[in-house]
């Protein structure tokens, strides 16, 4: 049994670039950078940043150069593909390692609205935060009702 499979969640590094194939089909390409943290064999606390291509096809591909921008959050999940070519000016052979996404789910946008208002807040004409963003949830954030739930209520 063989399994090829990657899940990224991170923030976009770059604008996503969309583009079309000859054959009509929208392609979408992106980096998107993950954190990670580990302590050295001193005991140390250490931080590192890796960085993915990714590359989205089809439909997806529009909606996500249409709705995200550089750090927005976005988890992807597709699989892991290595592709060649040779280089026109030194003739030597390349290489890049790249993310094929068959999902693409977005976060929050990288000023804490939904990525549909592009990250202001839904009352704002101008695209600047609200004077009374301060009084909103974190991005994120689990609203509950604030009544009371019977058990007897639930119909399970």
């Amino acid at each position: 049994m063989f399994l090829n499979k990657a899940i990224v969640i991170g923030n976009i590094v770059r604008d996503p670039e969309l583009k079309a194939l000859p054959t009509g089909i929208k392609i979408c390409t992106m980096a998107v950078a993950t954190n990670r943290v580990w302590k050295d064999k001193d005991g140390k606390k250490q931080e590192g940043v890796d960085y993915h291509n990714i590359v989205i096809f089809g439909r997806s591909a529009e909606t996500t150069a249409q709705y995200m921008k550089k750090g927005s959050s976005v988890l992807i999940e597709g699989r892991m593909q290595t592709r060649s070519w040779d280089d026109k000016t030194s003739g030597e052979k390349k290489y890049r390692t790249e993310i094929v996404a068959d999902t693409v789910q977005f976060g929050s946008s990288p000023r804490g609205g939904s990525p549909s208002t592009g990250g202001a807040a839904a009352g704002s004409k101008s695209g600047a935060p609200a004077d009374d963003a301060k009084d909103l949830p974190p991005a994120g954030a689990i609203e509950y009702p604030e009544e009371e739930i019977n058990p007897d209520d639930i119909p399970f």
